[in-house]
């Protein structure tokens, strides 16, 4: 598995949608790790500026992808108020299936 977490650079919803594009089926990728509702919410969220937006435009894109069938979304409990949040790519289903170049501009 691959993703942020604590150390590393900040995936961006770009790089997302580009992974979504380039895993096979079952490969996982960590979007975020934390505890997103809070991590996105103006009020309590330790993030500011471009790092809240940043974050933000990545939740999108993988709510985006999961409506589309492209990923399943699911999170892992790592502690008390901490997850990691996982998109895990699913089979594509031949040509009806959502091309993620169409997802960039949906959101």
């Amino acid at each position: 598995m691959t993703g942020p977490g604590e150390g590393q650079g900040a995936l961006s919803d770009i790089t997302l949608l580009a992974w979504a594009e380039a895993a096979g089926p079952g490969a996982r990728l960590a979007y975020h790790t934390g505890f997103l509702v809070v991590d996105v919410a103006d009020a309590l969220s330790r993030l500011r500026g471009e790092e809240l937006n940043r974050l933000r435009a990545v939740a999108a894109a993988a709510c985006r992808l999961s409506d589309a069938g492209r990923v399943h979304l699911v999170q892992q409990r790592l502690g008390p108020d901490r997850f990691s949040y996982l998109a895990i790519a699913r089979p594509r289903r031949g040509a009806a299936a959502v091309r993620v170049a169409d997802l960039v501009t949906a959101g």
